[in-house]
């Protein structure tokens, strides 16, 4: 076994596909197939499903892939220390955001970061709250953004932005600029996936608020920020989204505060406690600690 075979298995698995593995690390298609066939032939198990178009770890591949990402890791780190050189910093940081990060603080972030880490190449997976924790939880990314505090023994989490949720309505909508939860359910909604964290903090405010769940009339179910915000500019429904994404769709859509849910949104850096991480991720956080400081 060696380091570019371990390398091999945890890059199909980040990108999920053979050929995006080998776009992303320079090698050939069949280098990495090899690579991987020759680890699964010295551990004597299968580690990856190739059946399906998106490749995906077996129960065996799952077991090997947090060693594996360790290994590697401490490998890195190990040169890191022999070379004393906390600018030369390079590799892949793998990044697991939910979508209001991705699309708000995170780029800043990342292109600041960069500035300083000319060698450090970004892989960016766009989910829900809870894909982005189970994500992390099971190490498929060192680092993630979410919407909402999560306590965790396994899990550290790190206030890093400040945000509220605002209604989003089509231009030939009657809508006032502020209105209330009882007048908002008049309208169909369009709701994100049930593991986002504004559906659920908004669910709960309107629990709160003594509405129930099946008094808001749904339009349509998306799991895609983009897919959303189109459809409230085609006409579909209405929306709840972050109110700096609102501020950036311009005059597209009319923006209404909701006055009995105007809570502040707090957003999350959640990395696993007590794991080795790469110099590039240990890096990065603590330059986002710095910069929100």
């Amino acid at each position: 076994m060696d380091f570019k075979q371990i390398e091999a298995f945890v890059n199909v698995v980040r990108y999920k596909s053979f050929s995006k593995a080998a776009d992303a690390t320079f090698f050939t298609q069949p280098t990495i197939s090899t690579h991987i066939r020759n680890l699964e032939k010295e551990l004597g198990v299968k580690l990856l499903d190739r059946k399906s178009r998106i490749v995906e770890m077996t129960p065996q591949g799952s077991k090997f892939y947090k060693y594996a990402v360790e290994m590697i890791n401490a490998r890195a780190q190990a040169f890191d220390a022999l070379n004393d050189n906390s600018e030369n910093i390079g590799g892949i940081l793998e990044i697991q955001t939910s979508s209001i990060p991705a699309v708000t603080f995170l780029p800043d972030l990342l292109s600041g970061f960069r500035t300083s880490h000319p060698g450090i190449q970004y892989y960016v997976s766009v989910s829900d709250t809870q894909t982005v924790i189970d994500n992390i939880t099971e190490r498929r990314g060192e680092i993630g953004f979410i919407g909402e505090k999560i306590n965790s023994s396994s899990i550290e989490c790190t206030k890093v932005a400040v945000d509220k949720s605002v209604l989003i309505a089509p231009l030939n909508c009657d809508i006032p600029s502020a209105l209330k939860l009882s007048e908002a359910i008049q309208f169909p909604f369009i709701w994100r996936e049930t593991g986002s964290a504004t559906r659920k903090t908004f669910e709960q405010a309107a629990l709160k608020s003594g509405f129930e769940k099946d008094e808001f009339e749904v339009a349509a179910l998306v799991d895609d920020m983009d897919t959303m915000i189109r459809s409230v500019e085609a006409g579909l429904g209405v929306a709840i989204i972050s109110e700096k994404v609102a501020s950036s769709l311009g005059s597209k859509v009319k923006v209404a505060d909701i006055v009995d849910f105007n809570e502040d949104r707090s957003f999350y850096m959640i990395s696993l406690k007590s794991t080795s991480f790469s110099p590039a991720a240990e890096a990065f956080g603590a330059y986002v600690k710095t910069t929100i400081r």
